[in-house]
């Protein structure tokens, strides 16, 4: 076991010096003079200073401790840690980009693929991010992504993922000559005809900006009796049916996409908590609080209440620490 004076030096140190905000530093404080003394690991002491702490803040943290600790703190807390708790704080030792690229490998490499853990960060990711993610997933795997998602998919959801990967460089053009032109050859390419052009799908989805696309779904709407999201479920199915399917709704309103996959991480009892854990990660310093607000708007309860009916002890505090109180 772990002292948790071990992990607490991950704040004694420049975790007070580096912190911006007095009141963080005191809290801080009164969380050492408090605790140092105690033999053990106590979780809640871990979860309010790593929660309430940026990336950055964390990493410095972690740097103070090894140099301190003659330790690395990352695997300190994988002594001191175990199960879904563990996987949420060693997830937030990591950057938003890091932990992206980690949850891609991690459901290609071995027996079978998680296409939904693929889907969800390829198909919701902007250009920017997935160049980024591109490139942190060769410095961290030595392997080229596209290579990877090749070997481990095919047909034309193959395709699509590949030509989500291989993005040009983030743009917010919406070219007003091309919105009928790409509605028109959306629908001619499916609802419009017998069998369905994806090629023509997959080019569209994935070379035009997120601006462009929403005017041209909306412009889809004058040639077909369906919207988008319609189409796409009569005309393709299985993983390419899911994948155009969160291209749209993340494009559409990307917070009410993830507020409904947390809804779906919570359906009967207990909670998906690997996909819930993803979520909560991923977002908690890219767009978390606008999530948590979609969630109540949409379901009609707060994320935060969602939690605690399906989740319990150290994993739902530290996730409801992610989250935040209540708005």
């Amino acid at each position: 076991r772990v002292l948790l004076r071990d992990v607490l030096l991950l704040m004694r140190l420049k975790g007070i010096s580096y912190c911006q905000n007095l009141h963080i530093c005191r809290k801080t404080a009164h969380y050492i003079v408090t605790s140092a003394d105690t033999v053990g690991v106590d979780e809640q002491t871990i979860i309010d200073v790593l929660t309430k702490r940026t990336y950055s803040q964390r990493r410095e943290i972690a740097f103070s401790y090894e140099r301190k600790a003659k330790k690395d703190m990352i695997t300190a807390l994988k002594g001191a840690l175990s199960g879904s708790l563990e996987s949420v704080i060693l997830g937030l030792m990591k950057s938003t980009t890091q932990y992206d690229a980690s949850e891609i490998r991690g459901s290609i490499k071995g027996l079978g693929t998680d296409e939904e853990t693929l889907i969800e960060i390829l198909c919701s990711r902007s250009n920017t991010e997935l160049l980024e993610i591109k490139q942190v997933y060769k410095e961290l795997f030595k392997k080229e992504l596209d290579k990877d998602v090749a070997g481990d998919t095919s047909g034309n959801f193959a395709k699509l993922l590949l030509a989500l990967a291989k993005r040009a460089e983030p743009s917010a053009v919406v070219d007003s000559e091309k919105i009928d032109q790409d509605a028109r050859a959306l629908y001619q390419a499916g609802i419009g005809v017998k069998g369905t052009d994806v090629p023509t799908w997959i080019s569209i989805m994935s070379e035009r900006s997120v601006p462009h696309l929403q005017k041209v779904f909306q412009r889809y709407k004058s040639y077909s009796p369906y919207d988008m999201q319609e189409s796409i479920i009569k005309e393709v199915k299985g993983d390419l049916q899911k994948s155009f399917l969160v291209i749209v709704q993340c494009i559409e309103n990307k917070q009410l996409y993830f507020a409904k996959r947390l809804n779906e991480a919570m359906k009967g009892k207990g909670a998906k908590e690997k996909l819930l854990t993803r979520i909560i990660v991923s977002r908690c310093e890219v767009d978390l609080k606008k999530v948590c607000s979609e969630y109540k708007a949409h379901f009609g309860e707060s994320l935060q209440k969602a939690i605690q009916e399906h989740t319990k002890g150290d994993y739902q505090k530290v996730i409801l620490s992610l989250c935040g109180p209540e708005e």
